[in-house]
């Protein structure tokens, strides 16, 4: 009888190891190309909505939105509607971003969410205090813009943050001491993405591996003296320190 040919047991064995270590060598490169692909299109979508906040105020006098989510003011619209949220589906909360002022400048839902965001969130970008959002940072009251004229250092400064689950309110940092108030994001790797009131985006990889513990929750101590992300941050979002820092 002729003798049928296949593979022999150790000789599937090798083959399925080569396709192992194939894989093993392949998933970090496709991971990481998946990444950059989505931190591409999270920066877009920061410019995106930077550029809507700049048209509104070219349209208004100069006058820029209502940065904070949460506390709306007089003669001031916010830049998205206080009813995203309130419960409801994913499809309503989305319907509900409509109701922001920033919309009708861009008529995109899509651009108000990271593509890493997760399962039901709309919405994970935050306009910066400084830029008219909440008054509640201490030493900050001269230091809010309320006008793009304002802005000496329009690359310098930034508008929005890609936060996450963002908090009801504007994203801040403190202005007088070397600490943070709402914790730092880790979005896109170890960092995250900001937009600059200039109309360009940016990845910012953060330095200090306090920052990313802070921001991953494996250590809950905001006050980091020396800590150079810290100290860029402020610098961005307010113009300038409000302390004396100390040395590195």
């Amino acid at each position: 009888m002729r003798r049928l040919k296949g593979f022999t047991l150790i000789e599937l064995l090798v083959v399925i190891a080569i396709i192992a270590i194939l894989l093993a060598v392949l998933m970090p490169a496709l991971h990481r190309a998946k990444e950059q692909g989505q931190r591409a299109a999270c920066l877009s979508n920061v410019k995106q909505l930077t550029l809507a906040w700049m048209l509104y105020a070219y349209e208004n006098d100069d006058k820029i939105v209502n940065g904070s989510t949460f506390f709306s003011r007089p003669g001031e619209p916010a830049w998205i509607g206080a009813r995203w949220q309130v419960q409801g589906t994913p499809q309503e909360l989305r319907e509900h971003l409509k109701d922001g002022i920033l919309y009708k400048y861009s008529e995109d839902v899509d651009i108000f969410k990271c593509p890493t965001g997760i399962r039901g969130e709309v919405l994970t970008y935050a306009i910066v205090d400084a830029m008219n959002g909440a008054t509640s940072i201490p030493g900050t009251k001269d230091l809010m813009i309320k006008r793009l004229n304002q802005i000496t250092r329009p690359g310098d400064r930034f508008v929005f943050i890609d936060e996450g689950k963002i908090s009801p309110d504007s994203w801040t940092v403190h202005y007088d001491r070397e600490s943070w108030w709402d914790r730092p994001t880790v979005r896109h790797g170890d960092g995250t993405n900001f937009s600059f009131a200039d109309g360009h985006s940016d990845y910012w990889k953060w330095k200090d591996p306090r920052t990313v513990k802070l921001a991953e929750g494996t250590i809950s101590d905001a006050a980091q003296p020396g800590n150079p992300d810290l100290r860029a941050v402020q610098k961005a979002a307010w113009g300038r320190l409000g302390y004396e820092p100390q040395a590195l």
